[in-house]
């Protein structure tokens, strides 16, 4: 597995150092001529146009840097406001993308990209490379290197005998084995850098947690404005419906008292049974709003209830110290439910493990199945509807599905526990 992961990381470095050398220099440059140029009017026409490219450009290198290296880099750019048509647009859209503070970060990156970037991107595949030589130096290459005159540097090793070939093999291992074991940690080296300079700074990650926020708890209106529709729905075609009912037969049962009680009997038994049923409705609607065994019992258990109730083999781990705000666990509980009526109608899973911890002010949940995969946030409103219930309080959600499986749905709330209660699996 190390010597995969060091291939893959050696191939995506190189990948991300041509980037680096061709695509960020040759934008840096461009777009430092066109500012160059707006005094004389063709750098507001032009900067615009290669700063929107640049920015495509930088975008990539942000889900590269995601996507590879596990390192995630947020868009830092301001929502782009409507402009006028023809000149006067072009003139404001530059105004507006040099006022931004991101541009300038932009420049900077693709300024040092070429060099950190490209340094950084090219090393694992550089030692690995120098590490294969050392062996082909080993198999003979030296000899006729040497026999015409020439002389052969590895490293500190001056190869001029088949021993000291060898000994080029042996500092070839060190080069080999350095460029598969850090080669991960080198090129996640360089993912970092880049998101210290093309993520938001702390001014506008505060500006981006506000929007969210704003966003989230509009969809939190929305969103309980719908259930409530939902639930005056369901009372007055289920609950409702069936009380009337059973008013009705027990008048009935009333007036047929005396002149016919077998009728008036039976009358009285469908009125029990109504009621019976009304009473599995409600209880019903009062769970789908917030389930008893959750306000009792806590998060753990109400979780290990659900998983009972989905056809799949299902385990779950529950490691909290306590209890969180009734609210958060309520997110966190449609949450997990959601995600656990997703895996049963679409993965084709045999078994989902479900882990629950509270670590560094953060509720964790992972749900995990063997299913095939493939799943997406973008095609369906189920995790999405999860997404925004848990963005109202702050909370994330991220989804790792790859054609074949697992699926992974990773959800995170910002919380504290109080009431100390141990619970495990």
């Amino acid at each position: 597995m190390t010597v995969k992961a060091g291939l893959l990381a050696a191939v995506r470095g190189f990948t991300v150092a041509v980037l680096s050398m061709a695509v960020s220099l040759a934008h840096y440059i461009l777009v430092t001529v066109s500012i160059a140029l707006i005094p004389i009017g063709i750098g507001v026409l032009t900067t615009p146009v290669l700063m929107q490219s640049a920015r495509a450009q930088l975008n990539m290198r942000r889900r590269i840097s995601d996507e590879w290296f596990g390192v995630e880099v947020a868009v830092p750019y301001r929502k782009e406001p409507r402009f006028q048509g023809g000149v006067i647009g072009q003139a404001q859209r530059c105004q507006w993308m040099l006022r931004d503070p991101a541009t300038w970060r932009d420049l900077l990156w693709m300024f040092i990209d070429p060099s950190v970037g490209f340094t950084l991107g090219i090393l694992p595949l550089a030692l690995i490379g120098e590490g294969v030589y050392g062996f082909v130096l080993a198999a003979g290459v030296w000899k006729p290197v040497y026999d015409a005159g020439g002389g052969e540097w590895y490293g500190f090793i001056h190869v001029t005998s088949q021993t000291s070939a060898f000994m080029a093999a042996g500092l070839g291992i060190v080069f080999l084995a350095t460029g598969l074991r850090f080669g991960p940690a080198i090129t996640r080296g360089q993912a970092l850098v880049a998101r210290a300079l093309l993520g938001p700074n702390h001014e506008r990650e505060l500006e981006l947690r506000v929007e969210r926020l704003t966003e989230t708890r509009s969809d939190a209106l929305d969103t309980s404005a719908a259930e409530l529709r939902r639930i005056e729905r369901d009372l007055h075609d289920g609950a409702q419906a069936r009380l009337v009912a059973m008013g009705m037969s027990l008048g009935a049962v009333e007036r047929l008292m005396e002149r016919d009680p077998e009728r008036a009997k039976l009358l009285l038994a469908q009125a029990r049974e109504s009621s019976a049923m009304a009473l599995h409705e409600l209880r019903d609607l009062v769970r789908g709003i917030h389930p008893p065994v959750l306000a009792e019992r806590g998060l753990g258990d109400a979780v290990r209830a659900l998983a009972l109730r989905i056809p799949i083999r299902t385990e779950v781990t529950v490691e909290l110290s306590g209890r969180a705000d009734a609210p958060v666990e309520a997110a966190a509980y449609f949450a997990v439910s959601e995600t656990l009526a997703n895996a049963a109608k679409h993965s084709g899973a045999e078994q989902i493990w479900i882990d629950i911890r509270h670590e560094g002010g953060m509720l964790r949940i992972a749900v995990v199945d063997d299913g095939q995969g493939g799943a997406d946030l973008e095609r369906g409103t189920g995790l999405r509807g999860v997404e925004r219930r848990l963005g109202t309080f702050d909370g994330v959600l991220a989804l790792s599905s790859p054609p074949g499986g697992p699926t992974m749905v990773t959800m995170e709330l910002p919380c504290v526990l109080s009431s100390p209660k141990t619970s495990s699996s």
